[in-house]
């Protein structure tokens, strides 16, 4: 635990984990570094549209599933005359803490603004300084860091985010632009992880500070095979007259009670860094089979993710051990 509260980056790769190849580099490297796990999510309902798995998932993550369930009722979202309660911001949720989202999509803008989460694109990141003398990933790193209120290598007091999420999906416009027939989002993620962690360099104000999550998830898992990618642990070795006596995995537990709906396979894949922070695993690779070997978080459910975060902003209490 850092001596002061940390600020927070989380790098959403969506729908991007099937495509890391050996050739990005720069995730790679961030993993030899950081500390890796799982994050389990719910079932995908029948039926669901691309669009709305993206803000489901989002809100997963975001412990605000409840409120992705009401965004689509007026009623429950109406704060007028009939008293209805209205969906509780994430600064009230947790103490005050000031969240931003940037991301191309638009119901993800809709929903971040329903939670109280300043939203921005890309295009509004870029310091047109930056942009010439470094090139537009730098432009958008260094625009990132000055959103939780890194300038210059320095630390702001005042006029800063406490969180700040970017959101880059399959093929969606970054920076402006758009190609329907190339998944770029991979290589974009590959290049901004690259650029961020150059600027933050160890035993820098920066490094010390700020605490990075790149969080990859699966996506619309109906068109793959998936079942090589499961979070359960394997039984098929154990005493058939112990296996009763095997607890249930914690990401399946929420309190005491087992979780009704989890989803055991293609869970979102997480790597952590802050220097001298986070402790290292022995993962090396930025895929599913390196963190359930040598990852050394393992999984815990998808919801629980702002809680961690916000204990490291000292925006909430410890989450699990």
């Amino acid at each position: 635990m850092a001596d002061k509260p940390s600020r927070a980056l989380v790098v959403y790769g969506d729908g991007l984990a099937p495509s890391v190849e050996a050739s990005h580099a720069h995730l790679h490297s961030l993993v030899s570094k950081a500390c890796c796990g799982f994050l389990s999510l719910p079932n995908s309902p029948p039926s669901e549209s691309e669009d709305d798995r993206i803000v489901r998932e989002f809100a997963v993550l975001l412990d605000a599933f409840d409120a992705y369930v009401r965004k689509g009722k007026e009623s429950d979202c109406d704060t007028g005359s009939q008293g209805t309660a209205s969906i509780p911001t994430v600064s009230e949720r947790f103490m005050g803490m000031k969240a931003a989202i940037v991301t191309s999509n638009p119901s993800l803008r809709s929903f971040g603004n329903k939670l109280g989460i300043s939203v921005f694109q890309f295009e509004q990141l870029i310091d047109k300084k930056h942009s010439v003398a470094d090139g537009p990933i730098d432009a958008v790193s260094y625009g990132l860091l000055k959103l939780l209120g890194f300038q210059e290598g320095k630390l702001m007091d005042t006029g800063y985010f406490d969180i700040v999420f970017v959101h880059i999906g399959a093929g969606e416009p970054v920076d402006g632009e758009a190609d329907e027939d190339v998944n770029y989002g991979i290589e974009y993620v590959n290049a901004l992880v690259g650029s961020l962690m150059h600027v933050a360099q160890p035993r820098s104000e920066i490094s010390s500070r700020l605490h990075l999550s790149v969080v990859m998830s699966y996506g619309d898992i109906s068109k793959f095979d998936c079942s090589h990618l499961s979070t359960l642990v394997s039984k098929d070795n154990a005493d058939s007259r112990l296996l009763r006596l095997f607890p249930r995995q914690s990401y399946t537990m929420r309190g005491e009670k087992p979780r009704e709906d989890v989803r055991h396979h293609c869970p979102m894949l997480i790597a952590q860094w802050q220097d001298a922070v986070t402790r290292r695993d022995a993962a090396e690779t930025f895929s599913f089979e390196d963190f359930k070997e040598h990852g050394g978080n393992l999984a815990i459910p998808a919801d629980r993710f702002l809680h961690e975060i916000a204990f490291k902003l000292w925006k909430a209490p410890k989450y699990g051990a």
